[in-house]
């Protein structure tokens, strides 16, 4: 769940009040975004992807409100450490270099497709876990 926008790093883009795909910010008149729908939150991290800076948070309990403090978030490394997590931002390791799935490189354009058996093989795992 979203529980904090920093007002000392962000850069008052409006980003994370554009891709919420569940309007959880208002635009504050400061033009620091207020989280204003908390109960909302999805927890997709989203906002916390697409923000530029690294000024926000989004907490991994998706369905209970936890009491953060900045300090110790950028203290320990994990404010904004959504957008490092997937590769996001210049100079960042990208998720896909670490890819090791060994069908990603038959599903690439140019390259021999996967046969009918490793496609049903790949389409019957189980996703519900």
């Amino acid at each position: 769940m979203i529980e904090l926008v920093s007002k000392s790093r962000c850069v008052e883009c409006g980003m994370c009040v554009r891709v919420c795909p569940t309007n959880v910010f208002d635009a504050g008149e400061d033009g620091i975004p207020v989280i204003r729908r908390q109960d909302d939150c999805q927890t997709c991290y989203i906002c916390e992807a697409y923000c530029p800076v690294d000024a926000l948070y989004v907490s991994p309990y998706g369905e209970r409100q936890v009491n953060v403090s900045e300090t110790e978030l950028a203290e320990a490394g994990v404010l904004g450490s959504w957008r490092e997590t997937i590769g996001w931002g210049k100079g960042r390791l990208k998720l896909a270099a670490l890819d090791t799935t060994p069908f990603i490189d038959r599903v690439l354009p140019g390259k021999e497709p996967i046969g009918r058996s490793e496609a049903e093989f790949i389409l019957a795992y189980p996703t519900n876990k």
